[in-house]
């Protein structure tokens, strides 16, 4: 298997831009709501396709390297844009907003992608993989849908989250009231516009080239988005609530980073616990954005993926 690596990522960049602007099939699915962004590709003798569901503010040019890679290891690869985010159709007028009614809201846009694009371009071997609240949309997909993936296959996947120094009830709490007395479009205490963090501060990734990268590809303004609203918290927690009482019936892998600030692993342990089908792996050292992670710890984690598409 082909590898990108960390040092030659600068030297790829050309052949990388070349995959997204002349390989990398780009359009725009209507829904009811608005317009959603997505892209795929095909390479000749691919084998699998593997449909990826993004994490929160994540947009697919993010997502560009990891395209590419799975493209040259001969992987299909599917990517949508989710509602608010990317260069999908956001709700609100202050579009750096993190905002939605309610998570089944992403749930039947995943079902529409997989249903009109994703079957309509490829039918043999499929893998869901998804991100943090990408992983969460896809576990809620695939326990609502019929569907004909072979697999899912989670990145840190947010089944819960880190409050921070607020306790959980208190933060539910807070976020219940705030949307009952008219304020779910309003940012949640302590969020913001856009404003990207020194790489010191930052929780999501210790490789220091794929952050930069990441804060370089979002100074395209339609990209960027900021922190999430009462609303969005609110229907956070309440899928969180619901995955208790939610289960798939194919094979499941959880990878799970030691570092995590954003997502709490218990969570992920908890729901691999009761899945007759699942493995977890732990990935020493690594923060949040496993797929954006140090080539030592990312490595490992295509090479398991590559594994489970086996």
């Amino acid at each position: 298997m082909f590898y990108s690596s960390e040092n030659e990522l600068v030297n790829n960049q050309p052949s990388i831009n070349d995959f997204y602007n002349n390989t990398l099939v780009k359009a725009y699915l209507n829904t009811p709501a608005g317009q959603l962004f997505y892209a795929y590709a095909k390479p000749e003798h691919a084998h699998t396709a593997i449909v990826i569901s993004s994490g929160r503010i994540e947009g697919l040019d993010k997502y560009k390297e990891l395209l590419w890679e799975l493209y040259t290891n001969n992987f299909a690869v599917f990517i949508v844009d989710h509602q608010g985010q990317g260069r999908s159709y956001r709700q609100l007028a202050n579009k750096h907003k993190g905002y939605v009614k309610c998570f089944t809201d992403y749930r039947h846009d995943l079902h529409l992608f997989n249903q009109q694009i994703v079957d309509n371009h490829w039918q043999g071997k499929k893998i869901l993989l998804g991100h943090s609240m990408g992983g969460a949309i896809a576990f809620d997909y695939l326990a609502h849908f019929e569907n004909n993936f072979s697999g899912l296959f989670l990145s840190a996947p947010m089944f819960d989250i880190h409050t921070k120094n607020t306790p959980k009830p208190l933060a539910k709490l807070i976020a219940n009231a705030a949307v009952f007395f008219g304020f779910s479009q309003s940012y949640a205490l302590g969020q913001n516009d856009y404003n990207p963090e020194e790489f010191a501060l930052n929780s999501l990734t210790s490789s220091q080239v794929r952050y930069k990268n990441f804060r370089q590809t979002y100074q395209d303004p339609l990209l960027q988005l900021g922190g999430v609203t009462y609303g969005w918290l609110q229907a956070a927690f309440t899928f969180i609530a619901s995955v208790d009482k939610l289960s798939i019936n194919i094979p499941l892998f959880i990878a799970s980073a030691e570092r995590d600030e954003v997502v709490d692993n218990a969570a992920q342990y908890k729901l691999a616990n009761r899945h007759n089908q699942a493995i977890i792996k732990s990935f020493a050292g690594a923060k949040h954005e496993l797929l954006f992670e140090r080539d030592e710890i990312r490595q490992p984690l295509l090479t398991s993926l590559y594994q489970f598409c086996e």
